[in-house]
């Protein structure tokens, strides 16, 4: 019988330190849930949406903690897939959910893609409708794909250089806003939307995805 290939994942120690994982693991939560979605949330949920976030957080804290103990005794690079044959072996729902967050990611890799098109054409005042739109969104995705072909150490380089920029801006926003609040006019006597279980459920459903 033919010897198979060794598959075993090889890793370099030290070649990822724990700034550089909290810094990538930062960069992925201050996507799209935060950017580009908080108006969209706050249309669904209403009074609410403060909670739409907590609840986010609660189920999101079950995942990190199962994470968490998965990768002590299952170091790997294959990340939930890994996980998911580890659980059910080579089987039909392994391979079927593990199909299923590919999509997802997809979806919301293609989501985040063209909104940074969209915001960025913002700037210029060209309509969103235009043809740059997903011309910018596919460069974006092009130079997220060579960084990611590239070592550990320019990664966490990279996102710990953008997730200091996005904590910066988030903080700057947060403090203008403070300072320009009482300087805002706004009518507290138009009705908000009103909020529902389903549009709760869906605004979580959103920070979950993104």
């Amino acid at each position: 019988m033919k010897d198979l290939p060794d598959r075993t994942s090889k890793y370099k120690a030290d070649s990822l330190s724990l700034i550089g994982a909290v810094a990538l693991g930062t960069g992925v939560m201050i996507g799209a849930g935060i950017f580009a979605l908080t108006g969209q949330m706050a249309e669904m949920t209403g009074s609410l949406f403060p909670l739409a976030f907590l609840s986010a957080a609660l189920i999101v804290s079950f995942s990190a903690y199962s994470y968490v103990k998965l990768s002590n005794p299952y170091p790997s690079a294959g990340g939930i897939a890994m996980y998911l044959k580890e659980a059910y072996g080579r089987t039909l729902p392994a391979a079927f959910f593990s199909l299923l967050m590919y999509f997802s990611m997809v979806i919301a890799q293609s989501f985040l893609a063209r909104t940074f098109g969209s915001y960025t054409l913002q700037l210029f005042e060209i309509d969103d409708r235009s043809l740059l739109v997903p011309v910018l969104g596919v460069g974006l995705l092009l130079a997220a794909f060579l960084i990611n072909l590239s070592a550990n150490k320019l990664i966490q380089g990279i996102s710990t250089t953008l997730g200091f920029i996005k904590i910066g801006g988030i903080v700057l926003f947060g403090v203008v806003g403070v300072w320009a609040a009482d300087s805002v006019k706004v009518d507290f006597s138009a009705a908000g939307p009103g909020a529902s279980v389903t549009g709760f459920i869906g605004a979580t459903a959103l920070v979950l995805l993104c």
